[in-house]
C-alpha cells in the first residue's frame, strides 16, 4: 500500500531540497541556455519509466531468490519460510516512512524497498503456488491486466482523477491499511479476523473491495505523475513516483492473490 503519500506529502515533497529550481519559479523568464540547464533537472514520463522499470527488474530478481529459498513439504504441507522474507516487509515498511519525510533519499531508499519487499512476495507467492497450482502465473495476469485497463482508462478520461477522487481513495486506503494492522496485533494475542482470509461470501467481497481500492490508487499515481511532469518537478521526484507506483503494484498483487487462493477453496 501506499497511502504515505498523499497529496500533501507529494506537494512538500516536490518542494524538498532536491537540488533543483522550485517548480514556482518556472514563470520567470529564462534565457536560452538556463532552458536547456534546467529542464534536464526535471521530472519527466519516460524517465518516471525508466525509474519503474529497474525498480521491477530488482523486485523480480530479488522475487526469484525468495522463491527458490522457500521450501514446503508436499506430505505434511510444512513451509519453512526465511525469515529474511518477514525482514523484507519490516525494510520496506521503513522504507516507505522514511521517505515519507526525505524524499530526496528516493534514489536510494526505493530499490532498497524493490528488492526487501521481492524477496518477501517471492516467499509469500512460491508458498500460495505450492498450495494452489498455478495461481501465481493467474495473479500476475490479472495484475499486468488490471494495470493496462487502469491506464487506459486514465488515459481516456473515463476515469478523472479530482481532488475529491483523489482524497477519497487516499483516506480509504489508510483506514484499509489501519485495519491490517490491527487484524495484525490481533493474530499476535491468538485471535483472527474470521472474513480476511475466509473463502465465504464476505470474504471474497472483502478481497474484490481491497483489490477495486489498489486499481484505484493506480489512477492516482498516474495522475500524479501526469501533474509532475506538468509542474516541472525536480529530477529526484521520478524515483519517488516510481517507488509510488510500485508500491501500489505489489499491494494490488497480493490483493489478487488472497482473492484468487480464496476462489480456489470454494
Amino acid at each position: 500500500m501506499n497511502p504515505l503519500m498523499s497529496d500533501k506529502a507529494v506537494n512538500d515533497a516536490a518542494r524538498a531540497g532536491w537540488g533543483a529550481p522550485d517548480p514556482s519559479t518556472r514563470n520567470t523568464p529564462i534565457t536560452d541556455g538556463p532552458i536547456s540547464a534546467w529542464s534536464s533537472q526535471t521530472m519527466t514520463v519516460s524517465g518516471t519509466a525508466t525509474a519503474t522499470g529497474v525498480l521491477l527488474v530488482l523486485l523480480l530478481g530479488s522475487a526469484v531468490a525468495g522463491w527458490m529459498m522457500t521450501a514446503t513439504n508436499a506430505v505434511s504441507g510444512e513451509v519453512k519460510f526465511p525469515a529474511l522474507a518477514i525482514g523484507g516487509v519490516l525494510v520496506g515498511f521503513v522504507c516507505a516512512i522514511v521517505l515519507h519525510f526525505k524524499p530526496t533519499l528516493a534514489k536510494v531508499l526505493a530499490p532498497i524497498y524493490a528488492i526487501a519487499q521481492g524477496f518477501f512476495l517471492g516467499a509469500i507467492s512460491k508458498v500460495y503456488n505450492d498450495a494452489y497450482d498455478g495461481i501465481v502465473v493467474q495473479a500476475i495476469g490479472a495484475t499486468l491486466a488490471v494495470f493496462a485497463v487502469m491506464l487506459f482508462l486514465y488515459k481516456s478520461r473515463i476515469i478523472k482523477v479530482t481532488d475529491r477522487f483523489r482524497r477519497i481513495v487516499i483516506m480509504a486506503t489508510m483506514g484499509l491499511m489501519g485495519f491490517y494492522l490491527v487484524s495484525f496485533a490481533i493474530n499476535l494475542f491468538g485471535g483472527s479476523v474470521p472474513f480476511l482470509n475466509s473463502s465465504s461470501p464476505m470474504g471474497i467481497l472483502f478481497s474484490v473491495a481491497a483489490a477495486g481500492l489498489a486499481a484505484m490508487l493506480l489512477a492516482v499515481n498516474f495522475d500524479t505523475i501526469e501533474r509532475g511532469v506538468a509542474a516541472g518537478w525536480p529530477k529526484g521526484m521520478e524515483w519517488y513516483c516510481a517507488f509510488g507506483l510500485l508500491a501500489t503494484l505489489v499491494w494490488l498483487y497480493l490483493e489478487i492473490l488472497r482473492l484468487l487462493a480464496k476462489l480456489n477453496r470454494r
